[in-house]
């Protein structure tokens, strides 16, 4: 069973406050209308983790907010009594996984759809947030896989290709390309590791999952950028490898929160543990 993770609306991302989606308590039921963004997933999924808003009484926003296990049949068009998953999203790259919307007309659930149960109403962007902690190292492991196999293509053409009598390895200004290539890769790899291991261990890793993905993410859009550089014209050919690294790479610096997104976080945290 494929599942997918639904919190992004047309209108808002990275501010998860500005969500309209609703579940009204209908009787014994919930009811679910609006229109969700970005699932991965979306179509193949049999269940939909879905957070919108709910009525709690909370003072916050945050705390009015549910999250929904929706089950569906995998496929597009209407793939459970009002929910309908349109064609995928034609994205640029990250070809390899669908990503589409869901629109959700009248959907209607019972109460042991909630994650957590009865428990879980209002919970739900506690729940999201805390999966994001792990997406964030995920896209911070991405990053790292991308850059490697960057500076694979480029050290291996760097030492194929002749330039002035010469391998393009041999003139400093690739060799210094490789070695600062090389250090950005050792460098985000090492605070991912650092990251997923928190995670693993049960720990809050918010700030450090943060630290790992805007390094990695950044790290990783110059890599590429520097390979596809080494390799000068054939960069734009798509018979070579790093064209499509090239459309791969700007995905991270913006899925699961921009790098602006995770400055904010890390400066957050920073300050709350080193408090005056």
């Amino acid at each position: 069973m494929r599942g997918a993770f639904s919190m992004s609306e047309p209108g808002c991302g990275s501010d998860v406050a500005a969500i309209r989606s609703k579940a009204v308590r209908d009787g014994a039921d919930y009811v679910l209308n609006g229109q969700k963004m970005w699932l991965t997933n979306g179509a193949y999924s049999s269940v939909v983790a879905t957070l919108v808003k709910t009525e709690t009484g909370a003072e916050s926003v945050y705390g009015n907010m549910t999250t929904f296990l929706l089950e569906k049949e995998p496929g597009f068009g209407e793939t459970a009594p009002g929910l309908t998953i349109p064609a995928k999203i034609d994205k640029m790259g990250y070809k390899g996984v669908e990503t589409t919307e869901m629109i959700l007309d009248g959907v209607r659930v019972p109460p042991s759809t909630v994650l957590g149960g009865e428990a879980g109403v209002g919970r739900g962007f506690y729940q999201m947030m805390d999966g994001i902690e792990v997406g964030r190292v995920n896209v911070a492991a991405r990053a790292c896989g991308i850059s490697i196999r960057a500076f694979e293509l480029a050290v291996a053409y760097a030492q194929q290709r002749q330039t002035f009598g010469a391998p393009l390895a041999k003139h400093q200004a690739i060799a210094f390309k490789l070695a600062e290539m090389g250090t950005k890769i050792e460098a985000a790899h090492a605070l991912m590791v650092n990251a997923a291991r928190l995670k693993d261990s049960g720990a809050r890793n918010d700030v450090e999952a943060g630290m790992a993905k805007l390094l990695a993410s950044e790290y990783c859009a110059e890599v590429v950028q520097e390979a596809f550089r080494i390799h000068g014209g054939y960069g734009y050919s798509k018979e070579y490898e790093i064209e499509r690294l090239m459309r791969e790479a700007p995905f991270l610096l913006i899925g699961e929160g921009t790098s602006e997104i995770q400055k904010t976080i890390i400066s957050r945290g920073l300050l709350k543990e080193y408090r005056a």
